[in-house]
């Protein structure tokens, strides 16, 4: 059977493709081998150190958010249109300071309207007082000077009734013995009932003013109540003036003002929050493992981001009682200092709160760490025997410019400070002479 020309062209490229395979195989095989023995022979001079063990205190590391000592959303006590803002959002006030005016138009009025009133009811407490002769001092009617006319009224004609009684006894007396005439006599007894009549009426009419005096004086008393009341509705008037006023409550720094020029704000509105920042408190979720070792006045370090390796102190100031079910932790609050407002609400810090007692800790040069961020990891290079051997270790506080290592790395052992780049696990090293 005749070939066809393209099979027999497509069989003579496929002996051509397995030859050429076998030609270059042992070549690419041969340059593997001459690499790895390249690679072999090529030894890395680094520097080096050896990992230092010493006793530190014992330390509880933890993370957490620092927040505010006080926070307060401040609210209107009354409601109204808001005509000034003086304040924006990060500025410093101090307890006082008028963070917000609401219109005070119509306290300005109701203030004068009871102002005015107020005046009347003093006037008519002083009229009425006039009216008893009562000035200051206690109410007492003999002092009224109706009451005092009346009295010493009746007390002369109690007076002259008396003695009227005693003359025509007398004449009574007189008529027995024939000394004078029954006419005389007569006329005696008609004027010592006229003198006794006298004197009923006038005790009468001193009765009378007593009973007007003690009457004046409860006008005097409902007076003074009106006045009182007045007073207090001055009082009112004058707290409603003030609360168009919105003043911070303490001193600290303004994180919101969500109201502005125009806006109808009531009590339940908020148109500003202060924050207290002299002192913050962080707050770190501890494992209830941690709890027995800790207590109030511990001494505590925190690092933020924003500051690097500044190291910033404080104390444990409170421990919840309460350990959430969940997560097995519960809340530790350390009390910062904060009088130039480095720090800040909201900031994430990493703490260490110092326990009692010494423990082991392996420290090495900053230096001897490389930050892998394809794996997020950190690592070291440890050399014996001429050989780099890769170590993944877990890091923890930066101390006199070295680093702590907590895990993966035993104290005495030698680590490559420099030329990390250029090792691998296995590598041939060799320590440059004096390092």
């Amino acid at each position: 059977m005749p070939t066809h020309p393209l099979h027999d062209l497509s069989s003579r490229s496929r002996a051509l493709a397995s030859l050429l395979l076998i030609t270059l195989l042992p070549a690419g095989c041969f340059r593997k081998k001459a690499d790895n023995t390249v690679n072999a022979a090529t030894v890395v001079q680094v520097n080096a150190a050896r990992a230092i063990g010493r006793q530190v205190a014992v330390t509880l590391s933890e993370t957490g958010s620092f927040v505010a000592e006080e926070s307060s959303e401040v609210a209107p006590a009354v409601s109204g249109r808001v005509i000034r803002t003086p304040v924006s959002v990060g500025a410093f006030v101090k307890a006082g300071d008028v963070i917000c005016e609401l219109d005070h138009r119509d306290a300005e009025l109701k203030l004068t309207q009871y102002k005015a009133q107020l005046a009347e009811a003093q006037a008519s407490l002083r009229q009425a007082q006039s009216r008893i002769g009562l000035g200051t001092g206690n109410f007492d009617a003999s002092r009224v000077p109706e009451v005092a006319a009346a009295k010493a009224t009746y007390e002369s004609s109690a007076a002259q009734a008396r003695l009227a009684a005693a003359d025509a006894k007398r004449y009574a007396n007189l008529v027995a013995t024939g000394d004078v005439s029954q006419s005389v006599y007569e006329k005696q007894r008609t004027q010592a009932e006229t003198a006794e009549a006298q004197a009923n009426a006038s005790r009468q009419q001193y009765e009378g003013a007593l009973n007007t005096a003690r009457q004046s004086f409860q006008i005097v008393n409902s007076s003074q109540a009106s006045l009182e009341a007045m007073q207090a509705q001055v009082s009112q008037a004058e707290k409603a003036l003030a609360d168009t006023t919105i003043r911070a409550p303490f001193d600290g720094f303004v994180s919101a003002r969500p109201i502005a020029v125009g806006e109808y704000v009531t009590t339940s509105s908020s148109v500003a929050t202060v924050v207290r920042m002299d002192t913050l408190k962080l707050q770190l979720q501890t494992p209830e493992k941690s709890a027995a070792g800790l207590k109030v006045g511990m001494p505590v370090t925190a690092r933020v981001a924003a500051y690097g390796d500044r190291d910033f102190t404080g104390t444990t100031s409170a421990l919840n009682p309460a350990v959430n079910p969940d997560s097995r932790s519960f809340v530790l609050e350390a009390r910062f200092a904060n009088s130039d407002s480095t720090l800040r609400p909201g900031m994430f810090a990493s703490a260490r709160v110092v326990l009692p007692g010494m423990e082991n800790a392996v420290f090495v040069p900053k230096a001897a760490v490389v930050r892998d961020r394809t794996t997020d990891s950190n690592q070291i290079f440890v050399l014996d025997g001429g050989k780099a051997h890769l170590r993944v270790v877990t890091l923890g506080e930066t101390e006199n410019g070295s680093l702590r290592v907590l895990s993966g790395l035993t104290a005495g052992e030698m680590v490559a400070l420099n030329k990390q780049s250029d090792l691998y696990d296995g590598a041939s090293v060799a320590v440059q002479a004096g390092r």
